[in-house]
């Protein structure tokens, strides 16, 4: 008997409840979602907001630039009150993204002047829309939910430019067995063919390299809440220069949490080697952007010498 995408849908909001996200049936609609984004905004900024004050913030912050809600997202931002006053503020906890608030909710309909969407699984991030899962049955292949994203997209005025959609950092398409995610981005980072594939597009996978498809594991190793925040504050990149998100392979993450964890062992010297293409310089910057954060580390240096690129401490 085949599994309905119904049934898909549900056992995974079961299993993201078993990860101790918080499931809101309530959330169904715009003026739902933005109540509760409202709410979440208050509470960590600890201010009460007057309804015009949240009409402008709103306005204010919703941006069809993908690139720069991103880097919105991750930034302190200054908001004046009705009064003159500056509110300096955060969309959610950039200092511990695993205590913000984590939640999901499904079958989301957003409605603008163009558009009428019903989104399957959106996740919540202190009330912002970080995560769009989309899902279909076995028998239907991943490719096609990708492509439904893009012409969601595609549509003038859509939900994802014109409402806190325009937060969502990755899309992910699965049919129970195979599983993929993408970072958004803007229309010229963002084509599909569906005779080649969505680039760049990733499978998860585990620290021997063996790929996680499976919806349910995919969803315990990748979608925990510490790992999710963990993986959009540390692991996403924002290229300002091709104003792009970009998301590291799975393989790049684990080497990075390596290099980290070798220099606070004080483990000694090491050098990055992989194939051409596989990301080196990346994984370097990476690793070099977090160990500069460290206030046990002086001064971190990024070096370049014979094409080979590390990080120096």
């Amino acid at each position: 008997m085949t599994t309905t995408e119904n049934q898909i849908e549900n056992d995974l909001i079961a299993k993201l409840t078993d990860l101790k996200y918080t499931y809101r049936p309530d959330i169904r609609d715009r003026e739902a979602l933005e109540q509760n984004f409202r709410e979440k905004f208050e509470t960590l900024n600890r201010v009460k907001l007057t309804d015009s004050e949240f009409d402008r913030l709103r306005n204010e912050i919703v941006n069809a630039d993908v690139f720069a809600a991103a880097r919105h997202l991750r930034e302190r931002n200054t908001f004046f009150r009705d009064d003159g006053t500056p509110l300096n503020y955060t969309l959610v906890n950039i200092k511990d993204w695993c205590k913000n608030s984590f939640e999901v909710v499904s079958q989301l309909r957003i409605n603008t002047d163009n558009s009428h969407h019903r989104y399957d699984v959106i996740l919540l991030i202190n009330g912002v829309p970080v995560v769009q899962i989309e899902l279909k049955t076995l028998a239907i292949s991943p490719r096609r939910a990708m492509q439904q994203i893009v012409d969601y997209k595609n549509d003038p005025g859509n939900g994802y430019s014109k409402t806190l959609l325009c937060f969502l950092q990755l899309f992910i398409v699965s049919n129970r067995s195979d599983t993929w995610y993408f970072a958004n981005n803007n229309n010229r980072h963002f084509s599909f063919n569906a005779d080649e594939r969505f680039l760049p597009l990733y499978q998860f996978a585990g620290e021997d390299n063996n790929k996680i498809t499976h919806l349910d594991s995919f969803a315990e190793k990748f979608l925990a809440k510490c790992t999710l925040g963990e993986m959009i504050s540390r692991y996403m990149v924002l290229v300002a220069s091709e104003q792009k998100l970009l998301m590291m392979r799975p393989y790049q993450i684990y080497a990075v949490k390596n290099i980290v964890e070798c220099i606070h062992q004080h483990c000694g010297n090491g050098y990055i080697w992989h194939t051409t293409g596989s990301g080196k310089t990346l994984t370097s910057f990476k690793a070099s952007t977090l160990l500069k954060d460290n206030p046990d580390i002086d001064k971190c240096l990024f070096e370049v010498c014979c094409q080979k690129w590390s990080p120096c401490v």
